[in-house]
């Protein structure tokens, strides 16, 4: 198990929901974590693998079929790659890319649910492929702000599966389950059904909504609603009769909110963002296979009452997964918040030293073949 040795922090408003909107602010931004971290370390970064956001990021499961070209018939890793080279042979709007291929399952000659097939025999090889891709420019813009900050980019993944490598185990996936990952901006999303990926979205909203609906509904600052949802925010049904006050004092300000205000407008806010999303999760999830329900991580899922809150939607066990079993100088790498950069971390090192180029190769290359290891740790 590795231990970590250093993390950096810093706040930016170059991004918004997800995509960079400033990329001077999102470079800054970049340099302060990374000096931090550099710091703590005592190690100079040059490379790193970075996750990308954004609603942006959409999904398809998409199949590619070739015919094993080797005269013994064996099929070889070559066969692997231009199968699933095969199944990109989908079609993609203007301005957008192929992020990740990402094999689910083989099958040779009609014999499904093969996980590897190298060394079989067989006439006819399919794959069954999640392909994930993203608007170019968003991709481009970040990877920008990366090459700006003096970091080379190792590879990119998008943030639900990089949290979702931190905290879900084989168990987890064999059985069914959905990781929701609740950030700031946004909140990502990714199904495994029948020990596979099955859905992946990224949605326009997260706990930041809920800061800003206290700024217009309390009328005060950001920072002041920010603090007030730390401090007193919770995942319950308001409470009307309670008259309990709070003095904006406390957090630099002035005046003084009801308790009950505090809570009728975070409910109403969170009502609307998990209700889009448990019905997405019921929508995929059709025939009810989900038995290890949901895992929910990200820096929302700090809330209190939020696994009561979301189980009420989802009618499906909830639990909260962190990277506790992780050790380090910090006991903040504790905190769920953390999971995507650990993720990201955990597949950074799995990279192959020849596979940690020097550029990031944008479409698929050895982009879409990185990915395939993604989960590799976790399948049966």
């Amino acid at each position: 198990m590795p231990s970590i040795i250093g993390i950096g922090e810093a706040p930016t408003s170059g991004l918004r929901r997800g995509v960079v909107v400033d990329v001077e602010e999102t470079v800054s931004a970049i340099t302060a974590a990374l000096e931090s971290a550099e710091r703590m370390s005592g190690i100079s970064i040059e490379r790193a693998t970075v996750s990308i956001d954004g609603n942006h990021i959409k999904s398809m499961n998409s199949k590619g079929t070739v015919a094993v070209s080797r005269a013994d018939h064996i099929i070889s890793k070559e066969e692997l790659e231009r199968a699933e080279q095969s199944a990109t042979a989908i079609s993609l709007e203007a301005n957008r890319q192929i992020l990740q291929i990402i094999p689910r399952s083989y099958s040779v000659d009609g014999q499904d649910g093969i996980v590897d097939p190298v060394g079989m025999n067989g006439l006819k090889l399919e794959v069954d492929t999640h392909i994930i891709t993203g608007s170019t420019p968003a991709i481009k813009n970040l990877q920008n702000a990366v090459f700006r900050s003096g970091i080379q980019i190792n590879n990119q993944f998008i943030v639900p599966l990089a949290a979702a490598r931190t905290v879900l185990t084989k168990k987890h996936i064999e059985q069914g389950v959905a990781l929701l990952h609740i950030g700031s901006e946004t909140i990502g999303l990714a199904i495994f059904l029948e020990g596979q990926l099955s859905y992946t979205e990224i949605f326009p909203f997260g706990s930041n909504s809920i800061t800003k609906d206290l700024v217009y509904g309390l009328r005060t600052s950001m920072d002041i609603a920010e603090k007030i949802k730390l401090k007193y925010g919770a995942a319950s049904k308001p409470n009307m009769r309670n008259q309990q006050t709070i003095d904006l004092a406390e957090f630099g300000g002035k005046g003084v909110v009801l308790k009950s205000d505090i809570d009728k407008i975070i409910h109403a806010r969170l009502n609307e963002m998990i209700t889009i999303v448990a019905k997405q999760i019921d929508k995929v999830d059709s025939h009810k296979q989900l038995n290890s329900g949901v895992v929910i991580t990200g820096g929302g899922a700090n809330m209190p009452e939020i696994t009561d809150f979301i189980k009420s939607y989802v009618k499906l066990p909830v639990m909260i997964g962190s990277s506790s079993k992780y050790t380090g100088v910090s006991e903040k790498i504790k905190d769920p918040g953390f999971t995507t950069a650990i993720g990201l971390m955990l597949e950074d090192m799995e990279l192959p030293r020849n596979q940690k180029t020097s550029r990031f190769e944008g479409i698929l290359g050895k982009v879409g073949i990185k990915a395939k290891s993604i989960f590799k740790s976790l399948m049966p």
